[in-house]
């Protein structure tokens, strides 16, 4: 059988696409699959390294505003719907899976009209347009929150899968991840981190918590600023004269966030999809920080969606400061019963089996 994916710009959009693509090479030992990105996407330096076959289309998104940028756009669109009409028809897919981002749109529409089966995937409680727009032309929605169904006119095409995580956050054991990570079990371990790319609002909150518990050493604090913030935070550390001690660490990236995640007592975080997803699947307690200058504001649905549940504490980051956000995790970790609550109520949101059953429909679209 013959699987073809299309999903792109940023890794909410990749990675789901990577883990269906995953799962679908797990069941089907003699499958096929294709996955169409742009060139200047994430997906072409992420796709290849999984071992999967990459080709590329000519589509960028619309400007937000009209300019002369929009013409541009209005001709790389036709162009990228020769680019997929090419491509589907020298692979001749049995199924095209669409996981949102503008490169979907050409290569999934086209499918449709060529009448072979389609399904997309929606990761945010808010959806992207361009899932908006195909919606209308699929065989079959799958959706992450049930916050997104009232966002799409055709209820009998929609599933909540939720979002399909990657399987080795179930793998970790415990007792080797804070060996690993020189975590001391018995004391509270706060990760915070801003997506992959650093949240500034949230490095310069975090930045005050570090420097209230720089001697206190009835917590741990794990924080990721992102690569672009690193530097600056250190120099501010220095500047201000803070020693850092063995209950803090604060890194550039995070390799092992699988590991980080699993001994998390609570996390601190921007609201992407994936990050919600993870958090959710393994039930940990949250302080979410969605990002501002998102599509469509869609981290701040994102963050709703949780706190409605019970399962998070929502900071805008209008009104972030960084007394508020020591005070909050000051409260929550004081507060076991508090905790505890939020810790049932987030792993209830989670979707364990999220790519299990969004293979399940497409296997059932091409039975």
């Amino acid at each position: 059988m013959k699987f073809l994916i299309t999903g792109g710009g940023t890794g909410g959009h990749i990675y789901p696409a990577l883990a269906i693509a995953n799962e679908i090479r797990d069941r089907y030992k003699d499958a096929e699959i294709l996955y169409v990105g742009t060139k200047k996407g994430m997906e072409s330096e992420l796709v290849p390294k999984e071992g999967f076959n990459f080709k590329t289309i000519r589509v960028k998104g619309f400007p937000r505003k009209f300019s002369k940028e929009m013409f541009k756009t209005v001709k790389e669109l036709f162009l990228g719907l020769n680019d997929a009409k090419k491509i589907i028809k020298e692979f001749q897919p049995d199924v095209v899976i669409g996981t949102g981002g503008y490169v979907c749109g050409p290569v999934v529409y086209i499918a449709s009209k060529k009448k072979i089966p389609t399904i997309i995937h929606e990761q945010n409680a808010f959806p992207g347009i361009t899932n908006k727009i195909l919606s209308r032309y699929v065989d079959k929605i799958a959706l992450s929150f049930e916050e997104s169904v009232k966002y799409f006119k055709y209820p009998n095409k929609i599933s909540i899968t939720g979002n399909p995580v990657r399987k080795s956050l179930f793998l970790v054991d415990k007792n080797s991840a804070y060996k690993k990570l020189s975590v001391d079990p018995v004391i509270p371990l706060v990760l915070s981190f801003g997506g992959s790319g650093g949240q500034k609002k949230l490095n310069d909150s975090m930045f005050h918590v570090i420097k209230e518990n720089a001697d206190n050493s009835n917590i741990q604090i794990l924080h990721i600023t992102g690569k672009r913030f690193y530097e600056d935070f250190t120099k501010k550390l220095k500047k201000e004269n803070i020693v850092i001690k063995e209950n803090i660490k604060i890194l550039p990236y995070f390799f092992d966030m699988p590991e980080g995640l699993n001994i998390a007592n609570l996390v601190v975080t921007s609201a992407g999809a994936i990050t919600i997803s993870e958090i959710t699947a393994l039930g940990i307690p949250s302080i979410i920080i969605p990002k501002s200058y998102t599509a469509e504001n869609h981290q701040v649905y994102n963050a709703k969606a949780l706190e409605k549940k019970g399962a998070s504490l929502v900071i805008l980051e209008e009104d972030l400061t960084g007394e508020k956000l020591n005070n909050s995790i000051k409260k929550l970790l004081e507060d076991e019963e508090a905790l505890s609550t939020m810790k049932k109520n987030s792993k209830k949101l989670g979707k364990i089996e999220a790519v299990n059953e969004i293979v399940d429909i497409i296997e059932g679209m091409i039975k």
